[in-house]
């Protein structure tokens, strides 16, 4: 296993993401899948409201009553997107009912999506109540989720209410997150990646992404891991599993690593931006639209679609970036957006595909 510090904790670098068991609403099943990481060596175990029907943390909970017999490490995150403060507490206090724990290792201020939802987590008083938990000791280390863009994840890492970070980046999107990471870096803070392998893009397309293996006899689920694993900067990569075949996969990726030169891992950067000629690199240069759409959003919204078909796009707009097609009413076709892409990419024509595959499978 590939060991790292989260603030000064051991944890593994792969972590157990438990936001898809296969059978959530059977108990014994799914905590032994957890527990099945546990005994091949995972220690990071993340979960969080809602999940698997409203199950993970429950399953979690029975997990960690055996997990605690065993002697061995383990630590659990969680988390509450909820902007008032009394309402978090309260969800806070019921998972650490359901977890069975004295305290919450690694609780998220969850889902920040834009920097307005940010203000809005404090004025509720959100933050104040991770705070006030973190100083009666209920919370070990106060973090935060985010789909934020590298530069805005800086300004909220930079106001110094966190001790983590938890953010999509994988090997499709790392240039638009890249300052994020660096400024956890900066600031002795953990990393923790969701979504490493492009929420399956990766493992679901090996030719288009075969650039990143280094060796041939990687599977491109190993090369794609083997490169964020070859990244100090991150603490823990999730993967979320199903099933007991699932966990066995992924620790067979620890057991297989040889670390990236930085050479190679430069090269792999390089092609990136080379080789993705029709998706975009979120690089957010076009982030100056006089309408005020996030053209970024509906980019990397756009590659998805590219890559998984028509029908992500719809949930993608709404659930990963808080936005909806009908934002693309107010686009004045100026071609702004286009003059500044790095790619050349035709952005006025991938808004009206968007606007196509929406139609046709709306969410």
């Amino acid at each position: 296993m590939i060991q790292r510090e989260y603030k000064g904790r051991p944890t593994t670098a792969l972590g157990f993401g438990g936001m898809r068991f296969e059978s959530p609403h059977d108990l014994d099943k799914s905590a032994a899948t957890v527990l099945r990481a546990h005994e091949k060596g995972i220690t990071y175990f993340d979960t969080a409201p809602g999940y698997c029907e409203d199950q993970s943390e429950i399953i979690m909970g029975a997990a960690i009553k055996e997990m605690k017999k065993s002697g061995r490490p383990f630590t659990i995150s969680t988390k509450s997107n909820k902007a008032d403060g009394a309402v978090l507490r309260e969800e806070l206090e019921r998972s650490l009912e359901r977890l069975g724990v004295d305290a919450i290792d690694y609780y998220n201020c969850w889902y920040v999506l834009t920097l307005e939802d940010w203000e809005r987590r404090k004025a509720g008083g959100a933050v104040d109540a991770i705070l006030k938990a973190h100083e009666e000791g209920l919370i070990r280390h106060p973090v935060f989720s985010t789909h934020l863009a590298g530069a805005d994840i800086r300004r909220v890492i930079e106001e110094g209410y966190f001790h983590g970070v938890t953010l999509g980046y994988s090997a499709i999107n790392f240039p638009f997150r890249q300052e994020g990471i660096q400024a956890a870096k900066e600031n002795d803070m953990g990393v923790v990646v969701m979504n490493p392998l492009g929420g399956g893009l990766i493992p679901q397309n090996p030719e288009t992404f075969s650039f990143l293996k280094d060796r041939p006899e990687q599977s491109i689920l190993e090369a794609a891991l083997h490169f964020l694993y070859s990244d100090p900067r991150i603490t823990v990569s999730l993967v979320g599993f199903r099933n007991d075949e699932d966990v066995d996969t992924a620790v067979a990726t620890m057991e297989s690593f040889e670390p990236y030169s930085e050479e190679k891992i430069a090269t792999i950067r390089a092609r990136v931006e080379a080789e993705f000629d029709s998706l975009c690199t979120t690089c957010k240069y076009c982030d100056l639209c006089p309408e005020g759409i996030p053209v970024w959003a509906f980019m990397e919204t756009w590659n998805h679609m590219k890559l998984a078909g028509g029908e992500s796009a719809a949930a993608r707009l709404k659930w990963h970036w808080a936005t909806s097609i009908e934002e693309l009413d107010k686009c004045i076709s100026c071609g702004a957006c286009e003059d500044a892409c790095t790619q050349h990419l035709p952005i006025l024509e991938r808004f009206e595909e968007l606007k196509a595959a929406v139609a046709a499978h709306p969410a």
